[in-house]
């Protein structure tokens, strides 16, 4: 099946060079970009088309960290930082069933589609004793919505008793952690190139898994040839637990875990030292900048420039929608240029460079040479933004640079693998309406609320 992308009024490649099409266009050919160029491409008589007048064209964007199931526990703690937010979370996510986790992961993934993002993550931890399914749960609500998914087996067994942050009901037994995420990437992963599906493995945290899980863990996934993902250093609270267990700060330990390598990308990175900065970016392990979420609980702001500086893969995460409340992963890339310049250097970071952290930086993160990109045999994951309608008028100047710096609304069409996702600004793979009636059905039942 052909489709023809026709005369956008930019394509911004991300591509080496950073490339960028003015009147450009995209031929696709079953999921796979043929030709992308000015002008009309061959054979392209009697293709589908698609106009791309008055739209910038990027890559699809790629969430690399998040938590889809706090989607049904949104704006709850506010005035908490990250272990008082998650003590008085915790109870209410030990709750956490297969009902809750489809309707979470339906209301999340359609929320980012609509924000021009192709491919998400999810890091799931908690899993409550005697409740299955909830890895399938959210798998089966990205096949529906159509994005490409990662899921990461997460696990903790760190609880309240052992010292741990986590109440005991929401940790597992070591040995059982450690089987059930084996079996979770025997049963779902595919590294195929051009897959919909690959999982990775992720303890959570130093302060909810054991230094068995985190050691056994790296060894695992490199024996699965997975990639490997915890979350780290987002608190200067995270750092004296590390201290004070381990003796040693979060990522010192992690080295001395074998946790860190080109496999491995961690979540947050927000309380770096200059060694920790040369830790990762000699290491070659990526970085998920989640800069409103770290906002919101008060943890900080990552030093992503000194990052992007020594060479580190650095993409964008929306992170929990507990923690940041919503889902747009272009406003995420916002937030980031913006956080970037709170030190005083309006040249930190700018929107081209944003929008790479939302497509290439999160790619790199996620291992995957594929997409985040619109280049010649890459995956067609594309991504259509209006700059003819009201946020971005009177920014002509530069309609590349208006996606990151005008208020972000949603996709114009989001194509995934050469499927329409979004079109004309409305899911045309499910119904959001249904998906956002259920999920405040589910939320209601949450908070025992009646109908």
């Amino acid at each position: 099946m052909k489709v023809l992308i026709d005369s956008c009024d930019v394509v911004a490649t991300m591509d080496d060079r950073g490339t960028e099409i003015e009147g450009g266009s995209i031929l696709i050919r079953d999921g796979v970009i043929e030709w992308i160029g000015s002008g009309t491409p061959p054979e392209s008589a009697g293709v589908g088309r698609i106009d791309g007048r008055g739209s910038v064209a990027t890559p699809g964007l790629v969430n690399a960290h998040h938590h889809l199931y706090q989607v049904m526990t949104r704006a709850r703690a506010r005035e908490q930082p990250l272990f008082g937010w998650l003590t008085e979370l915790y109870p209410v996510w030990a709750g956490v069933d297969d009902e809750w986790e489809r309707a979470a992961a339906a209301v999340g993934l359609a929320e980012l589609a609509l924000s021009g993002c192709s491919t998400s993550t999810d890091h799931h931890y908690v899993f409550p004793t005697g409740v299955r399914g909830l890895l399938e749960a959210e798998i089966d609500a990205a096949r529906e919505i159509g994005v490409r998914f990662h899921p990461w087996r997460g696990s903790m067994d760190l609880g309240e008793s052992a010292g741990g942050l986590p109440p005991n009901s929401v940790v597992q037994d070591t040995d059982v952690a450690l089987e059930e995420t084996q079996e979770a990437v025997g049963r779902h992963h595919d590294p195929d190139p051009g897959s919909m599906l690959r999982v990775a493995v992720a303890p959570c945290s130093p302060f909810s898994a054991s230094d068995r899980l985190m050691r056994e863990s790296a060894q695992l996934a490199r024996r699965l040839g997975v990639r490997l993902h915890t979350h780290i250093a987002e608190t200067v609270d995270e750092e004296e637990f590390c201290v004070g267990r381990f003796g040693m700060k979060p990522l010192e330990l992690l080295d001395d875990q074998g946790f860190l390598g080109p496999d491995v990308w961690l979540a947050h990175c927000v309380h770096l030292s200059d060694d920790d900065v040369k830790r990762i970016s000699t290491s070659g392990t990526g970085v998920a900048h989640c800069p409103t979420s770290n906002l919101r609980l008060g943890s900080g702001i990552a030093g992503i420039r000194s990052l992007l500086d020594g060479g580190a893969s650095v993409g964008l995460g929306v992170d929990g929608s507990a923690s940041n409340d919503g889902g747009s992963l272009l406003g995420e890339a916002r937030m980031a240029m913006l956080v970037a310049r709170a030190g005083g250097d309006p040249a930190a970071v700018d929107a081209r460079a944003a929008l790479r952290l939302a497509t290439r930086g999160g790619a790199a993160c996620l291992g995957r040479e594929d997409i985040g990109s619109l280049e010649v045999g890459k995956r067609a994951d594309v991504a259509l933004f209006a700059v003819d309608d009201l946020p971005p008028a009177g920014a002509e100047q530069d309609p590349v640079a208006a996606l990151v710096h005008c208020s972000p609304g949603r996709v114009r069409h989001l194509l995934v693998d050469g499927r329409r996702v979004v079109d004309d600004g409305r899911l045309a793979t499910a119904d959001e309406d249904a998906i956002a009636t259920e999920g405040r059905r589910v939320a209601r039942r949450i908070v025992g609320a009646k109908r």
